[in-house]
């Protein structure tokens, strides 16, 4: 059923309120980085500072090892992402396109660790990474992501089934085996999902905070968020240089956000179908 512009107009006006509604205080904590501390605490507030305050920033990451947290946080990401990534498009491939004995049953029982909550295997998990002399290093955080995800594993597995065979058959009858198969005409397709996957998981990865607080004991190995978050512990009473890294370490999930949204969308909408 077509709309009327009326109609579009009113949903665009309450859109744009609600949008506003969420984004205030943000955009307040935004201006407020460039504040003196007795103006982010005065009453009434006031938007923009009297004097903006550029330094606040360069103070604010100059007073902890920030440029070691960013780089581990860096290094983090894109290693899970690409683990993510491709095991779990392997995997979703298999689910999709091959016939074997008990594949529904494995894929329930896949589905079923979804349920589990990382609070049960936290402990589990510590203990073997323990026996395996990964603790107070990075690989607990990134080897783990190699092996696959449930959610990303379905998400994908979906977009794949809704592929017709026609392109498989036809690589086949070219001479292609599975893999140049996989390599070449799916993961160009799986474009809009790979992109999806790799979005949610950096954006879970970058604002991971219980996974490196339990494996990471050194302030060298920290994180951006475990780092910010004992940045907090020490500077409680400051709070300029905590807005200021906070707004930092939230500008690379949104930028990820804006830039992918397209495919975003294309790949949720494809896992659905």
């Amino acid at each position: 059923m077509k709309m009327s512009r009326k109609t579009k107009a009113i949903i665009y006006i309450l859109l744009t309120v609600i949008a506003v509604y969420f984004l205030a205080p943000f955009v307040y904590m935004f201006f407020t980085t460039f504040k003196t501390e007795a103006e982010a605490i005065a009453y009434p507030p006031k938007l923009f500072p009297s004097k903006w305050l550029f330094e606040n920033f360069v103070n604010a990451w100059k007073s902890q090892p920030f440029g070691t947290y960013l780089k581990n946080s860096i290094l983090v990401t894109v290693l899970t992402t690409a683990g993510q990534i491709l095991s779990c498009s392997l995997v979703a491939y298999g689910f999709a396109k091959f016939e074997f004995k008990g594949k529904n049953a494995l894929f329930m029982i896949l589905l079923s660790t979804m349920m589990i909550p990382w609070d049960v295997t936290m402990i589990p998990q510590y203990m073997e990474f323990n026996m395996f002399g990964w603790i107070n290093t990075l690989k607990p955080l990134i080897i783990p992501a190699w092996f696959g995800s449930a959610y990303y594993i379905f998400l994908m597995r979906q977009f794949l089934m809704g592929i017709p065979k026609d392109f498989e058959e036809a690589a086949r009858i070219d001479g292609a085996n599975s893999f140049q198969i996989y390599w070449k005409i799916y993961m160009p397709i799986l474009k809009p999902s790979l992109i999806l996957v790799g979005v949610l998981n950096m954006i879970s990865v970058w604002n991971d905070y219980l996974g490196p607080l339990i494996f990471l004991q050194e302030r060298s190995k920290y994180t951006l968020a475990l780092g910010l978050a004992a940045f907090k512990g020490v500077h409680s009473t400051r709070i300029i240089p905590m807005l200021c890294i906070t707004v930092i370490m939230i500008i690379p999930p949104i930028i990820a956000f804006v830039v992918a949204q397209k495919y975003i969308v294309e790949g949720t909408s494809g896992s659905i179908k």
